[in-house]
C-alpha cells in the first residue's frame, strides 16, 4: 500500500490474533503489532471476539509489563471449525466471518423463540381474564411449548456459543 495503511475489521483482527495465539502472545504485543491498522478499542473487541473461537488466557504466564498471555485452544478452535463446516457449506469467504454470522443467527433464533413464548403467555393470561378460558388455555399451552423449544435450542446452542 502507499503511505496510507488500511484499517482492519474486527473479524480480520480476530483471525490474525488467533493465528498469533497458536504459538502464544502477550496482550501488549497485540496492541503494538496492530496499532498501525486498528484502534486500541478495536483490538480489545477483536480479542473478545477471538475468545469465542478458543483464545484463552494463561494466568501463570501473566507479565506485569506485557499483560495477559494468550494461547489458542486448538481443540475448541478445530471443533468450532468442524461444526461450522458441517452446517454451512464451504465458501470462499472468511471462516471466522461465517462463524460470527452463525452465532448471530443462533442468538436471533433464541430471542424469537423466547419472545414468542412470552407473547403467547401474555395473550393467554389476557384471554383468561376476559372470560375466554378455552382460548386462554390454548395460548398458555402454546406458550409452554414455545418455552420448551426455547430451552432445547438454548441447550444445543450452548455448545457453540
Amino acid at each position: 500500500m502507499s503511505g496510507i495503511t488500511r484499517r482492519l475489521t474486527v473479524s480480520e483482527l480476530s483471525q490474525r490474533i488467533l493465528d498469533m495465539a497458536k504459538t502464544g502472545v502477550y496482550r501488549e504485543s497485540l496492541f503494538e503489532t496492530f496499532q498501525p491498522v486498528a484502534t486500541k478499542q478495536q483490538i480489545s473487541q477483536a480479542i473478545r471476539h477471538a475468545k469465542q473461537f478458543g483464545l484463552h488466557s494463561v494466568a501463570k504466564l501473566r507479565d506485569p509489563e506485557l499483560g495477559t498471555y494468550y494461547q489458542l485452544d486448538q481443540v475448541k478452535f478445530n471443533s468450532l471449525q468442524h461444526s461450522l463446516q458441517t452446517v454451512v457449506p464451504l465458501a470462499k469467504e472468511d471462516g471466522l466471518q461465517r462463524m460470527t454470522e452463525a452465532i448471530v443467527t443462533i442468538r436471533l433464533m433464541l430471542t424469537v423463540a423466547a419472545g414468542s413464548a412470552i407473547a403467547l403467555l401474555a395473550m393467554g393470561v389476557f384471554c383468561l381474564l376476559t372470560q375466554n378460558s378455552s382460548t386462554g388455555w390454548g395460548l398458555i399451552t402454546g406458550a409452554v411449548s414455545g418455552a420448551a423449544i426455547w430451552a432445547l435450542q438454548k441447550a444445543l446452542a450452548k455448545k457453540i456459543m
